[in-house]
């Protein structure tokens, strides 16, 4: 079935979710631990990540992905109270974590998080707004460790 101009075609926002858990469950021994969300770049930044975080310990894991072939981009990145330099809320919605190496990852967790097609197929959309309630909570703690 051909979709109608101006359509907004979505692919399952619950199948590209099992993509992402696939990505992150591939790469991280413990991943069951992890509550996960998507998130997409802001202004200055092209990255998409995976985002892994944990209540106890206080944990965040970024694990880049291609949101065109779905699969990993490098190792992911664990930051803790051992290694985190600073967090901050630098627009509503953007955030940006950084390492004491001095590694920086700048993010926005949206309700609907967007994801390129490339031209090929409908638009991919995750619906994520209780995922990225429970989020926004996490990283207010965590903003206070830094």
């Amino acid at each position: 079935m051909t979709p109608e101009p101006g359509s907004t075609d979505v692919q399952s926002s619950e199948a590209l979710k099992s993509l992402l858990r696939r990505i992150f469950d591939t790469q991280i021994p413990n991943y069951g631990d992890y509550n996960l969300v998507c998130a997409t770049p802001v202004p200055g930044s092209a990255a998409y990540f995976v985002l892994g975080y944990r209540w106890r310990p206080a944990e965040i894991v970024f694990a880049p992905f291609s949101p065109l072939a779905f699969e990993g981009l490098e190792p992911p990145t664990a930051i803790n109270t051992t290694n985190l330099s600073h967090a901050d809320e630098v627009g509503p919605g953007s955030y940006e974590v950084g390492t004491s190496t001095g590694r920086v990852f700048r993010f926005s967790v949206e309700p609907e998080a967007q994801l390129p097609s490339g031209g090929r197929g409908p638009r991919q959309l995750i619906l994520q707004e209780e995922d990225q309630e429970d989020f926004d909570s996490f990283l207010d703690t965590f903003l206070e460790l830094a």
